[in-house]
């Protein structure tokens, strides 16, 4: 953490550095240029000024009687005098009036002043020299023909004597014609000087200032900024080793910026987590506690329902098979079934209203109560009338049960049903398909006291089966929300090679259905099923 850190700082002191250096940079050509501009543009006034006071001492009629006659009267040497004089005081290099060649590139010099610091020769009078810049040719051109001085600022640089400013300006006689061209070089080897000064000077003072301004801003870094991201870093590096809040060095970091709101922040959730961790260990604990008394619940749910098959391996008039799969550890759906003497047996299946434990409960008791009534004797629709009116006493939870009860004779085949709002269940009778029993669906037990159930008949013969089941079963669900459905249901078993299967394969084939049907969706009810199969009628055999 102390190295990340350490970067930062490294990444923001560079990223200061080089803005600093930019924006000095920036600010130091800007100023190096006006400064230049400025200087050029006072050394060229200057050495146009200088040339207007030379034009001032000629006597422009002279000019061409000089050139053609090469006399060199008191006169002429009074303005040379004069041109001397006035290089020496404008501190110029050369002042100088020479006549053109038609092609602007020779010179004839009528006068030449020369500064004695700058060890050149004077040119006499008539002496003609090819010294024209080419670069400034055409300028020059237009200033013989306009008569008129150039807008150009002529600049030049040499070796032997720097950087200077040339003024150039004709000269005209008494006619107006322009008879000579009159130029004044003005060293500027002060601006080279002030130049030079300038930059170092802005660098002496740039990188003085960045200096100084970077050890301000390190010591700035360091306090304001990094040493409360150590310390943020460091407590939260700690609290993720020992899980154990320490507020007293987040609490010293009182700054009202972003870096306090993270301290702030970071102890509040250090404080959270840890209030989250016991909180969490409870609600574990209370979690693994639920979960072994519902595994236990689960076995005892488990337990009450019939699952050794076959279940009377002396009886070989009928076989039945059963199963029950809940939708969470205990459920609400019950099959059962028993001998209620030697010669009748009761088949039950039940779907208690909800699921989970308040279901099973209510599952127990109904479950009880159905086969303690019937275990007495009682006509199928006596049991349902009788638990019904003790389910609804003292249901405030409202609570209820659609449930199907049917007892078989064995000795005759008659099978005595009745139906409280159940699923109707399916039948083969005499090798036919599959088909819906007719149920007269009453109400729901614990619905309403004092409801009267009626009971019916059909006659079994051997081969033929019933099956009973829970919504569970057609009410399946696949990822499309799409509904398993009662003709699925009844189209599996007229669809289904079935025959010589014994009814545990059958169901398990049934199971199969339903699961590729759901496609991996959760089951969202509990699935019951029950299929009985008569084997044989004892009395009528024994009545051949």
């Amino acid at each position: 953490m102390n190295e990340k850190i350490s970067g930062l700082s490294i990444k923001l002191i560079i990223s200061v550095l080089l803005l600093s250096v930019l924006l000095c940079t920036a600010i130091s050509y800007m100023g190096y240029k006006q400064f230049t501009m400025v200087l050029e543009d006072e050394y060229n006034r200057s050495a146009y000024e200088t040339a207007e006071t030379a034009k001032t001492y000629l006597d422009p009629d002279r000019l061409e009687y000089y050139l053609e006659t090469g006399e060199i009267d008191e006169a002429y040497l009074e303005i040379q005098a004069e041109l001397d004089a006035l290089v020496l005081s404008t501190n110029s290099y050369l002042i100088y009036v020479t006549q053109l060649s038609n092609d602007y590139t020779t010179s004839t010099y009528i006068f030449d002043a020369v500064h004695p610091d700058t060890g050149f020769t004077r040119y006499e009078l008539g002496y003609t020299a090819q010294d024209m810049d080419p670069a400034y040719q055409e300028e020059v051109e237009q200033i013989m023909t306009t008569g008129e001085r150039s807008a150009v600022y002529f600049y030049s640089y040499t070796e032997a004597s720097g950087a200077h400013t040339t003024a150039g300006i004709p000269v005209k006689d008494s006619s107006g014609k322009v008879v000579a061209f009159l130029g004044v070089e003005k060293a500027m080897t002060a601006l080279d000087n002030a130049r030079r000064t300038y930059v170092w000077n802005v660098m002496g003072i740039t990188v003085l200032s960045v200096a100084l301004f970077l050890l301000a801003y390190i010591g700035f870094l360091r306090k304001e900024v990094v040493s409360p991201i150590l310390t943020i870093a460091g407590e939260a590096q700690r609290f993720a080793e020992d899980n154990v809040a320490r507020l007293d060095l987040l609490e010293q970091i009182r700054k009202k910026d972003e870096i306090g709101t993270l301290a702030r922040v970071i102890g509040k959730m250090e404080t959270d987590i840890v209030q989250y961790v016991e909180n969490l260990t409870a609600v574990t604990a209370e979690k693994e506690r639920i979960g072994a008394e519902l595994n236990v619940a689960t076995q005892i749910q488990a337990d009450m329902l019939p699952r050794i098959f076959p279940p009377f391996p002396e009886r070989d008039e009928f076989d039945i098979y059963a199963t029950m799969t809940p939708a969470r550890e205990v459920g609400g759906d019950f099959y059962d079934f028993f001998l209620v003497d030697q010669d009748h047996l009761a088949v039950v299946i039940a779907d208690v209203s909800g699921k989970g434990v308040p279901a099973a409960l209510f599952m127990v008791i109904a479950k009880t109560l159905i086969k303690n009534h019937a275990q007495a004797g009682m006509d199928p629709s006596c049991v349902f009338e009788t638990v019904n009116n003790q389910l609804c006493e003292n249901n405030e939870s409202g609570m209820f049960v659609t449930a199907f009860l049917g007892v078989l004779e064995i000795s005759t085949g008659c099978f005595t049903y009745v139906n409280a709002g159940h699923n109707p269940p399916l039948v083969a009778l005499e090798a036919q398909p599959y088909h819906w029993l007719p149920s007269k669906r009453g109400f729901v037990l614990a619905g309403m006291e004092d409801v009267h159930y009626q009971q019916q008949e059909i006659i079994f013969h051997p081969g033929d089966c019933i099956f009973l089941y829970t919504d569970g079963v057609t009410e399946a669900l696949n990822p499309n929300n799409v509904l398993y459905s009662e003709e699925r249901l009844k189209a599996f078993f007229k669809g289904a090679d079935l025959v010589g299967k014994s009814l545990e394969e059958q169901l398990k084939l049934l199971h199969g259905d339903i699961a590729a049907f759901a496609a991996g969706a959760e089951q969202a009810d509990d699935i019951t099923m029950l299929l009985l199969r008569i084997n044989k009628i004892t009395g009528r055999d024994e009545n051949g």
